[in-house]
């Protein structure tokens, strides 16, 4: 099984969150951010994972993503940002995004905290997967981290088993 893991990370917890959930799965995955998934690699895929941010309770935005410099800047080192963090982000690609029929999962990282608060990027994402015709084969799920965008304890290694999940509903 081929799955392509699509990411689009700020300050690197969701390229971590992705590239775990790529080992858990397995096989021939590949790992890449969302300005490197090009239509003919998606092509490829027989499992599709989507992961982002959530910002503002959804995906990003071009106007949510304008403040990652100055928050990195703030943390005073403590962030750095992803070296394609300026490129697309998920809206913009899912315009893109060849209508196809093919096994999808989405995930997000968040803060920790009530959804109703936080907001979850994965169901935007979801339903984008389903209105380009994937069959989603798992429930949107989310990674937290903390205030200062660091993942808690056991998120990857459940990014891990999460991964594992799937490859196993895609089979």
């Amino acid at each position: 099984m081929r799955a392509v893991v699509v990411y689009e990370s700020m300050f690197g917890s969701t390229r971590a969150i992705a590239e775990a959930i790529a080992a858990g799965i397995g096989g021939d995955s590949v790992v890449v951010p969302v300005g490197g998934a090009t239509r003919e690699l998606v092509k490829t895929a027989d499992l599709l994972v989507v992961g982002g941010p959530t910002h503002a309770h959804g995906m990003t935005s071009k106007q949510s993503r304008t403040g990652s410099p100055q928050y990195a800047e703030k943390s005073h080192g403590d962030l750095t940002l992803e070296p394609d963090y300026e490129g697309p982000g998920l809206r913009d690609w899912f315009h893109d995004l060849p209508g196809r029929a093919v096994h999808a999962a989405a995930f997000d990282t968040r803060a920790s905290g009530p959804e109703l608060l936080t907001g979850r990027a994965s169901k935007g994402i979801a339903s984008r997967l389903h209105g380009h015709g994937c069959t989603l084969v798992a429930r949107p799920e989310s990674f937290l981290v903390d205030k200062a965008h660091h993942l808690l304890d056991g998120e990857v290694e459940r990014a891990q088993a999460w991964g594992e999940g799937l490859r196993a509903a895609s089979t």
